[in-house]
């Protein structure tokens, strides 16, 4: 019994494969992308299109996915928090192997195959782990709105990007201040 729902639109039927090594299949689909799909500050709107392009090839341990994932992202600069929009091209490669492989594996005690390793299910392969992997992994850690984004100014919060000749001020130290107000009690 499968976990897989074969309706799903991240989930992939490998059937017509076989388990015939070299036997291969072009795949382009598109289906909505799943919750939580990117980081804190960028990430792809749950329910936007996710565009895949992908070849599924038969090998003796499993099935080969290999292919890019296209999206548009949201969120915002980490410096002036201004809202970006931009699109992702993730690259996939993952071999989900056939459920008798890792059985086979596991009696020899293969370190090769544990628990992080995906597997088919009754001919089915789940793309939702690969593809989340794909985007966090490909996504800036900390995406700007232009690489030299100046930010904010740290005494008012001016975004200093709009007004590059922004200044205040020079500040006083609280200890002369009784010294400022002398100065100008005499003028």
């Amino acid at each position: 019994m499968t976990s897989l729902d074969p309706r799903a639109p991240l989930v992939l039927d490998t059937r017509e494969l076989g388990r015939r090594p070299g036997s291969q299949r072009e795949v382009e689909l598109t289906a909505p992308a799943p919750s939580e799909l990117g980081i804190e500050v960028l990430h792809v709107p749950e329910g936007s299109p996710v565009t895949l392009d992908l070849r599924l090839e038969a090998v003796m341990e499993g099935v080969l996915v290999t292919g890019t994932a296209s999206a548009v992202l949201e969120g915002e600069c980490v410096r002036c928090l201004t809202p970006i929009d931009d699109e992702i091209v993730a690259r996939l490669q993952e071999l989900y192997v056939y459920p008798d492989q890792h059985d086979r594996a596991a009696e020899h005690h293969d370190r090769d195959l544990d628990d992080e390793t995906s597997r088919l299910e009754d001919d089915l392969l789940d793309l939702e782990p690969l593809l989340r992997d794909a985007v966090v992994l490909a996504l800036p850690f900390q995406p700007l709105c232009e690489d030299d984004c100046p930010g904010l100014c740290v005494e008012c919060g001016a975004r200093l990007a709009d007004d590059p000749d922004h200044a205040h001020e020079a500040a006083i130290d609280p200890r002369w201040a009784g010294l400022q107000q002398l100065q100008a009690d005499q003028d």
